[in-house]
C-alpha cells in the first residue's frame, strides 16, 4: 500500500528547490561609472515689451468716476493704436469701482465720500523703440498709473540651445577630471538629462507714475536677460590598464 505525503509537502519541496536555484545565481555585478553635473548660460537681448497702464478716476458718483475713466481711457487706446499696436497687443486687465470711506470719529461708522474706478490695460509691445512713446503717449491722454513694464526674447532658442552646450561642455569635462583621477577613462556616453531654467519676462517696476510728471520721450534700458542650464551626464568608467 502506497503512502500518500501531503500536498503541502509537495509545494514545499519545489519553493525550496527554487530558493535553492536562485540564491546559486550571482547578481550581475554593475559596471563602474561616472557622473558630473554641469551648468551653463548664455546671454539673450530682449526684442519686446509689455506695458501695465492704469488710470484711476475719483468721483462723488460711481456714474462720474466711470465715466471719467471711460473718456480717458478711450483717449489712451485710440493714441496706442496711432503708434502701430494692434487689437491682439491690448488688453484689459482690471477694471473696479469702490467706494472710498471716511470715519468721522473713532468707532463710528463710515460714510461714502466718493468712488474709485481703475482701469488696467496690458500693451505688447513689438518693437523696443516704441516703448517710450507708448508710455508718454498714454500719460498725456489720461493715464496716471504704469504699474510695470516687462522685457523678453519673441527667439529664445539660440541662445538656451547655447546654455545647454555650455553646460554639456562642463559636465564632460568634469567627468573626464574624475575618471583620470580615479585611474582610468571615460567610456561611452550612457544618459544626458536637462533642466533648463524657462525664460520668464523680467520686470521693471515703475509704481506710482503719474502723467504730469512724466518727461518727454522717456528713456528706456532693456538690458540683458541670461538663461541658465543644468545637465547632468552618466558615462561608463574604463579603468586603467
Amino acid at each position: 500500500m502506497k503512502a500518500y505525503r501531503p500536498l503541502g509537502w509537495l509545494v514545499a519541496t519545489m519553493v525550496t528547490s527554487y530558493s535553492t536555484a536562485a540564491l546559486g545565481q550571482a547578481a550581475p555585478s554593475q559596471p563602474p561609472q561616472v557622473v558630473a553635473t554641469g551648468e551653463g548660460e548664455a546671454k539673450l537681448a530682449p526684442d519686446r515689451a509689455t506695458i501695465y497702464l492704469g488710470i484711476q478716476s475719483r468721483a462723488t458718483s460711481a456714474a462720474a468716476a466711470s465715466a471719467d475713466n471711460a473718456r480717458r481711457q478711450r483717449a489712451v487706446l485710440d493714441t496706442l493704436r496711432a503708434i502701430g499696436l494692434g487689437s491682439t497687443d491690448l488688453s484689459t486687465l482690471n477694471y473696479s469701482v469702490a467706494p472710498e470711506m471716511q470715519y468721522d470719529r473713532p468707532g463710528g461708522a463710515p460714510r461714502v465720500t466718493g468712488y474709485v474706478v481703475t482701469n488696467t490695460v496690458r500693451a505688447d509691445i513689438r518693437r523696443l523703440d516704441d516703448i517710450g512713446p507708448a508710455i508718454d503717449a498714454s500719460l498725456a491722454k489720461g493715464a496716471n498709473q504704469v504699474s510695470g513694464l516687462e522685457f523678453y526674447s519673441s527667439n529664445p532658442d539660440d541662445a538656451r540651445h547655447a546654455a545647454l552646450a555650455a553646460a554639456v561642455t562642463k559636465a564632460r569635462s568634469d567627468a573626464e577630471t574624475m575618471a583620470k583621477a580615479g585611474g582610468g577613462s571615460l567610456g561611452a556616453l550612457l544618459e544626458l538629462t536637462s533642466s533648463t531654467q524657462p525664460v520668464r519676462p523680467y520686470a521693471t517696476p515703475m509704481r506710482g507714475v503719474v502723467g504730469a510728471m512724466a518727461a518727454p520721450q522717456t528713456p528706456i534700458e532693456p538690458g540683458q536677460q541670461t538663461i541658465r542650464s543644468v545637465v547632468t551626464g552618466r558615462w561608463a568608467f574604463v579603468p586603467g590598464r
